[in-house]
């Protein structure tokens, strides 16, 4: 019995530290995967739980290799901390131990895509044993921008087999990127026979992957309006990204069924002188398609699908034909228009030139010829006169005359217009414009410059001649559309009257022109005042008509105490109206300065003025230009001086 109870004590204890040392084992947990972009860098993080202290531990990592093998990269215990020399990682690896939490972080840089692998951690207990987690690293590298390049030529909707549409490629990318192809917003699946898609994957030096699709299949011809484009897919850490490409459209033929002809320019009415342009289409979309248009006989080959016809005429109005020729299929469509050119014919104006007498009426018409509404108005020197095909102007007159423009307008079409000129004498006696001024003066030599403006028809006959019968040479004359200028040029003598005579057949008229000439003439006088030894000067200008010729002598003495000073005025004209008086007036002033000269002098040498006795002598002397001559006397000198009214000094001898 004794021996009983000790076998099961034994086996409870047994049963015991084996409890125990399960318990008290070392755990480790990872990660299955950590994902990184390439170049960055990645950590690994390894937990634990163990009762010993980081003395009593022993950490290792290693990697596992593409075939297998585990390669030990670094190393830890109680006294050493060593990174495995030799190794890709050897430069580029770091661990932190942190025994508060339990983490063995390692940490790697630059990580590239050959890192891309299964990487351990274990750690080894001096009492509680070894554990050991693994953690695969998965590398990822973003793809450059997708490209899509489609075909350049035509594809024929008749064409038996798939036929190439375009081709997608994305480069360098990291795990392999995913290609699809899309038509106006939809994915299209391939593996049939009527979609062709073959993809190709192509790894670069660096690893890094690219790859193309291309696609075919049997267009329609709604494919002519379609979008073509591709979608790439491609993993990153923690997700999928996905980018397109630029839309493409392709080139579809496929045959019309119908064409279409019309006139593209002018919009709406033609008129005669346009240019028509034509287009002529297809529903369909063939190269080969030849179009022609037909006209009567007439056949003409198109450019570009267009036609130009250019200058129209009434002729051209008609039917037109488009035709389609598929030079493949031979298969012939055709479509047509028609075309009608308006016209305006030239303006006719009944009669076109009239000669009238004044005091008749006119009458003229003017008529074109029209598919449209026409407007007919008729100007003259730019201004409307009249509306309407019929001009009626009654009881005429030289202001009738000149020339009357018909103007006939289409006014459904812009531009469309005819004009014609009549041209309408008026006959009649001359009839001379009188000017605003006939009276005229002007100066003795001087020239004048006389114009006459004559109308009549026919052209009259002008005569310029003088009051006293001589003809004057004409300086020049001229038939003007208002009627006959005609310009003499009169050197001026003396008064003189000029007429302008007119004539034809059918009467004359005259016009005078008064011309009086003028001449200019001056008067000074000088004298002296003894109270005030001043000297004063006395001038006057007197207007003169040249009508007579008449030469005075004058000699007067005026006394010094009765002469003042007088202030000059200057020449001034005299209006024809006033002539007489002022020269009665200038004549008496002068008859009654000779009397007062006379007595002044007659007194002066009985010695009754001035204090003295005793006669004084005064020298006359005469002259030719009606001088008035003064006497210039000074109390300091014996010696006289006589002035004439020009200026002239006369000495008269001492007495």
């Amino acid at each position: 019995m004794d021996a009983r109870h000790s076998a099961c004590l034994l086996a409870g204890l047994v049963f015991l530290l084996h409890g125990f040392a399960a318990w008290a084992a070392v755990e480790v947990s990872m990660e299955d995967r950590v994902e990184v972009l390439k170049g960055e860098t990645a950590q690994i993080t390894c937990m634990f739980t163990s009762d010993d202290g980081i003395g009593a531990l022993t950490i290792r990592w290693f990697y596992v290799s593409k075939t297998g093998e585990k390669h030990n990269i670094y190393y830890q215990d109680a006294t050493t901390q060593m990174v495995e020399r030799s190794t890709s990682f050897t430069d580029r690896i770091m661990v932190n131990v942190t025994m508060a939490t339990g983490e063995v972080v390692l940490t790697i840089t630059d990580v590239q895509l050959k890192d891309q692998l299964e990487f351990i951690c274990l750690i080894k207990s001096l009492t509680d044993g070894v554990s050991e987690g693994r953690t695969k690293l998965l590398v990822f590298e973003r793809p450059d921008s997708p490209t899509i390049e489609g075909v350049q030529t035509g594809i024929y909707v008749s064409e038996a087999t798939p036929s190439k549409i375009g081709s997608c490629e994305v480069k360098n990318g990291f795990p392999k990127p995913n290609i699809t192809w899309y038509r106006n917003n939809a994915p299209i699946q391939g593996d049939s026979d009527e979609v062709k898609i073959m993809p190709s994957t192509t790894m670069e030096s660096s690893g890094l992957f690219s790859v193309r699709s291309e696609l075919s299949l049997k267009v329609m011809k709604e494919d002519k309006d379609a979008q073509f484009y591709c979608k790439v897919t491609y993993l990153v850490p923690g997700g999928t990204r996905m980018t397109e490409t630029n839309r493409i459209n392709i080139t579809v033929y496929y045959p019309s069924t119908a064409v279409n002809v019309w006139v593209e320019s002018p919009k709406g009415k033609i008129k005669e002188g346009d240019s028509i342009m034509f287009h002529c289409y297809g529903n369909g979309n063939t190269p080969s398609s030849v179009y022609t248009i037909k006209h009567g006989e007439k056949e003409y080959t198109l450019e570009s699908n267009t036609l130009i016809l250019e200058n129209v005429t009434r002729l051209q109005n008609g039917y037109y034909e488009c035709i389609s020729i598929d030079m493949e299929t031979f298969d012939e469509l055709s479509g047509n228009t028609t075309v009608f050119v308006n016209y305006l014919e030239p303006a006719v104006v009944l009669p076109t030139n009239i000669e009238i007498a004044q005091g008749e009426e006119l009458t003229a018409t003017c008529n074109a010829l029209s598919s449209l509404q026409t407007h007919t108005a008729w100007f003259k020197n730019g201004r409307e006169v009249s509306v309407g095909h019929t001009l009626i102007v009654k009881d005429v007159t030289f202001d009738t005359a000149g020339a009357y423009t018909c103007v006939v307008t289409v006014p459904e079409i812009k531009g469309m217009e005819e004009m014609k000129t009549l041209r309408v004498t008026v006959k009649g006696a001359p009839q001379i414009m009188k000017p605003e001024h006939t009276d005229l003066e002007e100066s003795v030599a001087n020239t004048v410059e006389l114009t006459c403006h004559v109308r009549g028809f026919p052209s009259p006959q002008i005569i310029w001649t003088t009051n006293d019968g001589k003809i004057l040479e004409t300086t020049s004359q001229n038939e003007m559309e208002d009627g006959v200028h005609s310009m003499v040029s009169v050197e001026v003598t003396s008064d003189l009257t000029a007429f302008c005579n007119a004539s034809n057949e059918y009467g004359a008229d005259a016009l005078a022109f008064n011309i009086k000439a003028i001449v200019y003439t001056t008067a000074a006088a000088t004298t002296t005042s003894t109270s005030t030894n001043r000297t004063s000067t006395l001038s006057s200008t007197t207007v003169v008509r040249i009508t007579a010729a008449a030469t005075t002598t004058s000699t007067s003495t005026l006394s010094s105490s009765t002469v003042q000073a007088a202030t000059a005025i200057p020449p001034k004209k005299i209006r024809k109206e006033s002539n007489g008086v002022i020269i009665a007036v200038i004549i008496i002033c002068i008859l009654l300065l000779a009397i007062l000269g006379s007595v002044l002098y007659f007194l002066y040498k009985k010695g009754k003025i001035c204090g003295r006795s005793g006669k004084q002598d005064l020298t006359k002397e005469k002259s030719s230009k009606d001088n008035i001559v003064v006497e210039m006397k000074s109390d300091n000198t014996e010696d006289a001086v006589l002035l004439g009214v020009n200026g002239e000094k006369l000495l008269r001898s001492p007495q």
